[in-house]
């Protein structure tokens, strides 16, 4: 069990669709938000392409610098879903046939559907514990530290809820966000002085576009909504003082 209330994961997107821009990775925000809602922080997101050699060695490193790592994408039916088999080299497991798998599966679909290629996705490194899937049937898995998920977003998502008792998190990450219709010059050197006077929490600044104007979101983390609440305070002071307009308080 991890000790440390400092829990942190990295998210690892598998597939050379979203390298080429033919698909929009949405799952890195899914996970980001679950993830901080049970107390665990995403410090890293890598985007690798269906290379074994690439999710060996990548798998490898992650796992032993993150408290977890998440993966997306590769474990479906065809020929270049090689994520199950570049896991089990990656922990050197033998690749074979799960039984639990196969039989969800073989229930799962009509007689005469549960063919070859679907029967693919039974294949996992040996002891694998799987994640089961509400929506398609076709579950992930997990070795260690290592959880395997779907590339499809709403698969992914309603799979996230099954995870709940197998992450050791700390405390819930919480948020504020300030909206204002002014640009981050404006605000940069006020914002940088209250980030000074609170030193263990985070802030950052988000220009955005909206309805023909520019505004800038301030985003405020912490565990403690005491901290936050001080430093809403003192953005909300130097707002005031420069006459600046609230979007969203």
């Amino acid at each position: 069990m991890i000790k440390n209330t400092k829990v942190n994961a990295t998210i690892l997107i598998i597939g050379n669709e979203i390298l080429s821009g033919r698909t929009q990775d949405t799952n890195t925000s899914t996970i980001a938000l679950w993830l901080n809602s049970i107390g665990v922080k995403v410090n890293e997101v890598r985007v690798i392409a269906d290379i074994e050699d690439t999710i060996i060695d990548t798998v490898n490193l992650l796992r032993k610098t993150s408290d977890y790592v998440f993966t997306t994408g590769g474990i479906g039916p065809t020929h270049d879903d090689i994520t199950a088999l570049s896991i089990s080299k990656a922990f050197k497991l033998e690749y074979e046939i799960h039984k639990e798998a196969f039989k969800i599966l073989e229930a799962y679909y009509k007689v005469g559907e549960f063919n070859e290629g679907r029967q693919k996705m039974v294949w996992m490194p040996r002891n694998a514990n799987l994640i089961l899937n509400p929506t398609s049937g076709a579950p992930g898995f997990n070795v260690e530290n290592v959880f395997c998920l779907p590339g499809v977003p709403s698969i992914l998502k309603s799979m996230l809820g099954g995870l709940q008792n197998r992450i050791v998190g700390g405390k819930p990450i919480l948020s504020h966000t300030i909206s204002l219709r002014t640009v981050e010059s404006e605000i940069a050197k006020s914002l940088a002085e209250v980030q000074d006077n609170n030193k263990d929490l985070e802030i950052g600044s988000y220009p955005f576009f909206q309805a023909g104007k520019l505004g800038v979101s301030i985003v405020i983390r912490s565990e403690d909504q005491f901290k936050i609440n001080k430093c809403i305070k003192e953005i909300l002071n130097f707002i005031d003082e420069k006459k600046i307009e609230v979007v969203v308080r």
